[in-house]
């Protein structure tokens, strides 16, 4: 019986030739991740079974991302457990205020994961590494410390769908766009335990930041994870970015999977995912008229160079409509940087954007950007549950970096090509 990318990744990393959907097995890991909010109590567990060291101290990853820089004692008292393990373990790969990001545009920034490796995470969109062909998934923090004592975690292997992407997508559309069309296709619970296998000659078109938002948003449908197959453009990233050699795993032709679905991208149009869940996803002839009060750019999902360019093209000699906050967060300082050099910045400074440090703090209802009663937010970021970013009478819609310029513009839910 022939294997997925991801059955392929697991089965070594268990010593085995091979595995099918179902089995239970004991994988080796690459890194295990933490963050300021999920690592403390995965550092207190540790603690509390005695262990004395990590298993690697090259493949542990701590990064306060999502409460810094600390806005309350809370938060500061969070980082600083974090701060003190790191020291006391001597972890190498300890990113803090001053050379921090949010950890999932950041570990592969640094050349942390590469294709073929298996990755858990503290932290749900830990499936973003499998925009490099890695195989990558969130735990709960018992597992993270049980991972860095052990360098290995059990997994059920799990079944897989395949999207047969073809065709391009349109200009001004993106992978946001597309991952938000997948999700309202098949639902937040449609690859539930699956992994969400991308192939075909249309996935060669999409970029690598196009790549890592959808895999960032597999858990959005339930998956287990998602995953692209490795070429040029993958390579090329991974030869920029790390010195680490990598493994390519591509799917069998006799491989089973639960279900085949295609995807032609030239057809995809601009969404919108509209409150409360990922899942209500609507097109603009069922937008309506959706006045807004707030448009965020940045987060995991969509703060990487690209999307903040993306974003500058919409705004350049515009402005944000009076009354509108717009707040854009780069997702690294690396990418922070890049911004301010090209200009990018200045264009967005300029149409009346404020820049927020690396945090992912308004996409979890952290702070930078919390929504009061009765507010509404057109967000780059993953999620729109009931009080996602503030109180529980307001509302998001989470959109591309392109529908979230173009919104800060007319105020209200907007297509790019509206306001171009």
């Amino acid at each position: 019986m022939g294997m997925t990318m991801t059955q392929k990744i697991l089965a070594r990393a268990a010593g085995q030739e091979s595995v099918k959907a179902g089995d239970l097995i004991l994988a080796r890991l690459d890194l295990v991740l933490g963050n300021d909010i999920t690592a403390p109590v995965g550092i207190r567990e540790f603690k509390r079974l005695g262990l004395d060291d990590v298993f690697d101290k090259t493949k542990i990853a701590l990064v306060p991302d999502h409460f810094t820089p600390n806005k309350d004692i809370k938060s500061a008292e969070q980082a600083k457990v974090v701060r003190d393990f790191a020291a006391e373990k001597d972890i190498l790969n300890y990113f803090e205020v001053g050379e921090v990001g949010i950890e999932h545009a950041l570990l592969p920034e640094k050349g942390l994961v590469v294709a073929g490796d298996v990755v858990i995470g503290a932290d749900s969109h830990t499936c973003t590494y499998g925009a490099l062909g890695a195989f990558s998934t969130g735990v709960g923090s018992t597992d993270m410390a049980a991972g860095m004592a052990t360098g290995k975690a059990w997994f059920k292997v799990p079944e897989a769908i395949k999207f047969n992407l073809t065709g391009k997508l349109r200009p001004y559309t993106s992978g946001k766009d597309l991952i938000l069309h997948i999700i309202g296709m098949i639902g937040v619970d449609g690859a539930l335990y699956k992994s969400m296998e991308f192939t075909g000659e249309g996935m060669h078109t999409l970029t690598m930041d196009d790549r890592f938002t959808i895999a960032n948003m597999a858990i959005e449908a339930g998956a287990k994870n998602g995953i692209f197959e490795v070429d040029d453009l993958t390579r090329e990233y991974m030869r920029e970015h790390s010195a680490r050699a990598f493994t390519e795993f591509t799917a069998d032709a006799d491989a089973e999977y639960a279900e085949v679905i295609d995807i032609d991208l030239s057809r995809v149009p601009h969404t919108v995912a509209f409150p409360h869940l990922p899942e209500n996803a609507r097109t603009p002839e069922n937008w309506g008229e959706v006045a807004i009060d707030q448009v965020v750019i940045g987060s995991c999902t969509n703060g990487r160079l690209s999307d903040l360019e993306r974003a500058a093209e919409i705004l350049k000699g515009r402005r944000v409509k009076k009354g509108i906050r717009a707040i854009i967060f780069p997702a690294t300082q690396r990418i922070y940087l890049e911004a301010l050099e090209n200009g990018t910045l200045k264009t967005l400074v300029e149409a009346g954007c404020v820049i927020s440090a690396p945090t992912c703090g308004p996409c979890l209802g952290g702070h930078m950007g919390i929504l009061a009663a009765g507010e509404r937010c057109v967000s780059t970021t993953n999620r729109n549950f009931l009080g996602r970013m503030g109180h529980v009478e307001s509302e998001v819609y989470l959109a591309s970096p392109e529908v979230a310029a173009a919104s800060a513009v007319t105020g209200r839910i907007t297509a790019p090509e509206e306001v171009m």
